[in-house]
């Protein structure tokens, strides 16, 4: 399969309430929770940075003010950091990158969501794309919380409906063409219904990851990690 350009632009995912999380969240958001010594969304900042990125977009929209005067313009990790700011209520996650588009670049670009803690390599994602594809998803061993999985990883294909030791789970970290998010859809929507005819027409990649990775928007994952203990709601 023929390829194209390499993947030039990034995008945190940051909007989200962490409902999980609270009422941890409910002053501090999720992105700013400390895990391993730093607020968990500085660690994706560093590694872009490294990877060779300069411009990421981060989408915000719960406490949004207080994720832009901690990160301010990304000085201080060597990038321009642009934030597109949503509504109180989020745009889901199809919804939240098809808005930042605008401040994309119109080729591939990679997203990772701002509540996963991991030691990938985004490098492995800076490589031209399949031309025919649509998207490339990291896939990883299933967690214990999650013990079926997400796709089958068949060859270099993602694919939906089959089971056994193929299956993983969707790492929350990839990269998309604009085209993806295109068409008629709703203000909000999850990434999901943008994937799914993308893989039933064979479009989408896969690249498994069996390094670390943990979904931190869990109180006893945030707490093996060394964060903040979440108190018990009153």
């Amino acid at each position: 399969m023929p390829a194209d350009a390499p993947t030039r632009g990034a995008m945190i995912l940051a909007a989200g309430r962490g409902e999980r999380l609270r009422p941890l969240t409910d002053r501090l958001p999720k992105p700013l929770v400390p895990v391993a010594g730093r607020p968990l969304i500085e660690h994706h900042l560093h590694a872009l940075a490294a990877a060779g990125f300069d411009q990421v977009v981060i989408n915000v929209a719960w406490l949004a003010d207080a994720i832009m005067a901690a990160l301010g313009e990304g000085d201080r990790f060597g990038l321009r950091i642009l934030y597109s700011v949503e509504t109180p209520g989020a745009l889901d996650t199809g919804g939240g990158i098809r808005q930042a588009l605008p401040l994309l670049p119109d080729a591939p670009f990679l997203v990772v969501n701002g509540d996963v803690f991991t030691d990938f390599d985004f490098r492995q994602l800076t490589t031209p794309m399949g031309a025919d594809d649509l998207a490339r998803l990291v896939l990883v061993p299933n967690p214990a919380h999650h013990p079926d999985g997400d796709f089958a990883l068949v060859g270099d294909r993602v694919r939906r409906g089959a089971s056994g030791d193929s299956r993983r789970t969707f790492a929350g970290i990839g990269v998309y063409r604009p085209g993806l998010f295109g068409g008629e859809r709703p203000v909000r929507f999850g990434l999901g219904e943008a994937l799914q005819p993308a893989i039933e027409a064979g479009r989408v990649a896969g690249l498994p990851f069996d390094g670390r990775w943990h979904d931190v928007g869990r109180p006893a994952t945030l707490a093996a990690l060394g964060g903040p203990p979440v108190p018990s709601a009153e």
